[in-house]
């Protein structure tokens, strides 16, 4: 149950809500890490949207042949599928650390690693091949994603593209909204409690407002119609100087755990009135809100379904780390992509870390969801995304709580969404 029956301040009923969550992809079960590469989970990525993508091409270019980048021959137009690859210039190596000839490499801001001579490359089993042509760009591509390119074999041995065939959004379920009656969800990402930055009289106001203690009747009216909180990620904020490896004074253990207390004591709050959930805090940090079940430990990423409608999301690194790696108008334009790709997070494992899963490429998106999240983005965004099957996606970016005191409120009966602003100034 994903909501309870509270009495606030004026005696105000909660709606409820059905909570089923579908985090058992992400979960990782019987797994024992031997070693293993992470080449397993790039054979299980291509095996799977190969699959896919054949079956698209039927329909797409039915009379041109599909083979192997092996079985190119110069001049003759085919269809090849496989993983891209793009060399980066400016990509971020370990091994720069020990060359000589580092000082020679251009310094780059380390938010963006994109440079005018990267290139891409398509990979098979078979073999590899250097693209060619203006029909697909090193700036909107990055390192993991499968697509079918339609082409030819140069003299030079590059392959020209001619076409590009993405995945696509992946089917979607018709959303159950039975209800016709409001029903809010509560986003809010970056707490940060413990940053310099975090300001506890800021989440308060929040807590006082989701729980009936702030406001006139009306408002309370409608923050009783909110059955569901999510934290998307980054609630605590460790001092790095005491991540080090090293073994801990007693004072540094205490300064570890005072942001991990600070943020138990606001959420109890929470928890004792509404149902929560936090894809990054595991209950056994929180002492104090083990007692609840009402607090819902989740995986990152975090699929769930409430009432019927179905919501997909992570704490936002993958949109960060395709930031670094490619180009776009905002941070919903590298949603979109994830979707079109249908893998949440492409760049694993090559720039952003995972799991070594051996069977599974778990980030694959083989449901296409009704609200799709990011969370600790520098700025609130969201639309519409359509798809060529008539699926509809609400997006939506989180903005990162303790830098502009916005949470983002949608409404499960129509998906629309609004923010929610709980700045505090001080004086001087």
């Amino acid at each position: 149950m994903a909501g309870m029956e509270i009495d606030t301040v004026e005696n105000l009923q909660r709606k409820q809500s059905t909570y089923q969550s579908l985090d058992e992809t992400f979960v990782i079960q019987n797994e024992t890490y031997r070693g293993q590469q992470y080449s397993q989970i790039y054979f299980a990525r291509l095996h799977m949207m190969r699959t896919l993508l054949y079956s698209l091409v039927t329909h797409w270019k039915p009379h041109v042949p599909v083979c192997t980048v092996l079985g190119l021959e110069e001049g003759k137009e085919c269809i090849i599928v496989g993983t891209l690859y793009k060399h980066m210039k400016l990509k971020p190596c370990i091994l720069d650390e020990y060359s000589k000839e580092r000082s020679a490499v251009p310094l780059v801001k380390h938010h963006n690693f994109m440079h005018p001579d990267d290139h891409l490359v398509l990979e098979d089993e078979s073999g590899r091949v250097k693209l060619g042509g203006t029909v697909l760009s090193p700036s909107v591509y990055v390192t993991g994603v499968v697509v079918a390119l339609h082409g030819k074999e140069t003299g030079a041995g590059d392959f020209m593209v001619l076409d590009v065939l993405e995945a696509g959004l992946a089917p979607q379920i018709e959303p159950q909204l039975k209800s016709r009656e409001d029903k809010y969800v509560v986003f809010i990402s970056g707490v940060s409690a413990g940053s310099s930055s975090s300001n506890p009289l800021q989440f308060q106001l929040l807590v006082d407002h989701i729980t009936g203690h702030l406001g006139d009747e009306k408002e309370q009216g409608i923050v009783a119609e909110i059955v569901h909180v999510v934290i998307a990620g980054n609630s605590v904020e460790i001092p790095l100087g005491l991540l080090n490896g090293q073994n801990l004074a007693s004072k540094d253990q205490s300064r570890l755990s005072e942001p991990v207390q600070e943020l138990d004591i606001l959420l109890t709050q929470v928890y004792l009135w509404i149902s929560c959930q936090d894809p990054m805090i595991q209950r056994t940090f929180l002492y104090l809100n083990r007692a609840y079940n009402t607090f819902r430990s989740c995986t990152n990423p975090h699929c769930f379904e409430l009432d019927g409608v179905r919501i997909l999301g992570t704490s936002g690194q993958n949109i960060d780390d395709l930031k670094k790696y490619s180009e776009g108008r905002d941070g919903l334009e590298f949603m979109e992509r994830t979707l079109k790709w249908r893998h949440l997070a492409p760049t694993t494992p090559n720039t952003l870390g995972c799991y070594p899963f051996t069977d599974r490429d778990p980030f694959l998106i083989e449901s296409c969801p009704h609200v799709y999240f990011v969370g600790n983005q520098d700025k609130y965004g969201t639309r519409i995304l359509k798809g060529s099957e008539g699926q509809l996606v609400r997006l939506i970016s989180i903005p990162k709580f303790c830098d502009t005191g916005m949470v983002v409120v949608l409404n499960l009966r129509n998906l629309e969404c609004h923010t929610l602003s709980f700045e505090t100034q001080f004086s001087s």
